[in-house]
């Protein structure tokens, strides 16, 4: 018996479950599904990742280009699509819900334009059902991830002004994150301005070109744009990987303009939500008043105005690729920079979109068929302390991959994040480990490291570790 026992153990042990145990970000979506095929894209990925973010709310919604109905069949239909392809992705990694369990979370918003469904008498299933599940003794935060109009959320605001105490209304709220897709009706600037300690995530307006989410489609000069070509989404999306890519819709105006809203959640090790200033696959975002003269009008009918209180907006990164080498060390830094807002979103593009391949392939490979993302270990703490001008090693030597295949690393200074802003001499950063020196300084700053580790498989699969030093004077 004994012996039977520590065979189960020994199998349970070597099951091709390489997800880590994490702390999963709690999502509801908002969706004008329908109004733009890239919902449902964007649907398509959000199921891949299923298992690594708890889904809690799927609702269909307006906005202003789909302003007086809602479609929740067809959110029904990728969930549909979704659970042919369930069992096949538990091979590769646990806790993927199951069919029933996502169409549960299918709800309806008020098939009303923006304001004009917030009020008395406007709530819906899903504005309640936010309401219900910002109840729920669950202290993790809410998000909720906007594709359209937020007029659901909205409601859920109204109504929670209107019936909780000041102190339960302050408490639900203070747990609700929210990310928006731009504004797409005027329910956005409502929530800004009547509640100010509300988290808000959003570049202003309706002008989509002054947007950070759009660096995930957009045409960049000067680098290889192949991951969002139509010839790779059908080859490594659309074609040949089961029902889930075969809903995948062909891009009408741009590809996936509302992942964004939810790549952040994806735990990564890179991606940290409670800190947009941090930057991630989703971009990065600052905590300030925007200057309204240079917010730009769209073309869609919202309502503009000068914003009331500090939102997480637009940040920019000044950005130089990596470029591969033929001969001698493997890469080596562009020559040329490229800064904006838009870089803190498309510099990680080749990274989410080869993820988002393999897990594609997920769908009807076998494990020992697919790629599975390595494993970063640093060999110290992800905080140090060092003293001006003193020398110190960051170093993941014991990083792994799940499929034995060999590693790569990239030690990459983030400047933008930490409160250090000059340069840092990194060396051979291609490396397991570097030796640095730190900066002399005559107060205390912080500086991040990420050490990018990336596999050598097919698509190639990167994960990361995020370093903070704090440097002291002497």
């Amino acid at each position: 018996m004994k012996a039977i026992i520590s065979i189960i153990v020994i199998l349970l042990c070597i099951q091709p479950f390489n997800a880590q145990s994490i702390d999963k970000n709690r999502v509801v979506i908002l969706s004008d599904i329908e109004a733009d095929p890239d919902d449902t894209q964007s649907f398509v990925r959000l199921f891949l990742y299923a298992n690594q973010i708890d889904i809690k709310g799927l609702v269909a919604t307006t906005s202003c280009w789909h302003q007086t109905q809602v479609n929740p069949e067809s959110i029904k239909k990728i969930v549909n699509a979704y659970g042919k392809v369930q069992p096949n992705l538990l091979k590769h990694e646990s806790e993927f819900p199951t069919e029933e369990n996502l169409l549960s979370l299918v709800k309806v918003g008020k098939p009303l334009y923006g304001m004009k469904g917030v009020g008395e008498n406007m709530d819906s299933e899903g504005s309640d059902w936010i309401i219900k599940v910002l109840e729920e003794k669950d202290d993790r935060p809410l998000w909720i991830s906007v594709w359209g109009g937020a007029n659901t959320l909205a409601q859920s605001l109204y109504k929670i002004k209107k019936t909780k105490s000041k102190k339960e209304a302050k408490r639900l709220i203070s747990k609700l994150r929210v990310y928006t897709i731009s504004d797409q009706d005027d329910s956005g600037l409502w929530m800004r301005n009547n509640f100010p300690d509300l988290f808000y995530i959003v570049s202003p307006g309706d002008d989509y070109g002054s947007a950070t989410w759009t660096g995930i489609n957009s045409y960049i000069k000067g680098i290889d744009n192949t991951t969002i070509s139509n010839k790779w989404i059908a080859q490594n999306i659309q074609q040949g990987h089961g029902a889930l890519g075969a809903v995948y819709p062909d891009v009408a105006w741009g590809v996936e303009g509302d992942t964004p809203a939810f790549l952040s959640l994806i735990p990564n090790g890179l991606n940290e939500s409670e800190h947009p200033e941090w930057g991630s696959w989703g971009g990065r975002y600052e905590l300030y008043l925007p200057d309204f003269s240079k917010t730009k009008e769209g073309g869609s009918i919202v309502t503009i105005a000068p914003e009331t209180r500090k939102i997480w907006t637009n940040a920019n990164d000044s950005f130089s690729p990596h470029i591969e080498k033929e001969y001698g060390r493997t890469i080596k830094p562009d020559t040329v920079v490229f800064k904006g807002y838009k870089e803190t979103l498309w510099r990680w593009r080749d990274d989410f979109q080869n993820d988002f391949a393999a897990r594609m392939d997920w769908c009807t490979q076998s494990y020992s068929e697919a790629n599975h993302p390595p494993v970063p270990v640093l060999s110290h703490p992800s905080q140090l302390t060092v003293k001006s001008g003193e020398n110190f090693n960051l170093d993941a030597f014991d990083s792994t991959d799940p499929d034995g295949d060999n590693l790569s690393f990239l030690w990459i200074y983030y400047g933008e994040e930490g409160t250090y802003k000059n340069e840092i001499n990194m060396g051979a950063s291609n490396v397991h480990g570097v030796n640095l020196t730190a900066p002399k300084v005559n107060k205390k700053e912080t500086l991040h490291f990420i050490v990018k580790v990336s596999d050598k498989g097919t698509p190639v699969l990167s994960r990361y570790e995020r370093v903070i030093v704090t440097v002291v004077p002497k």
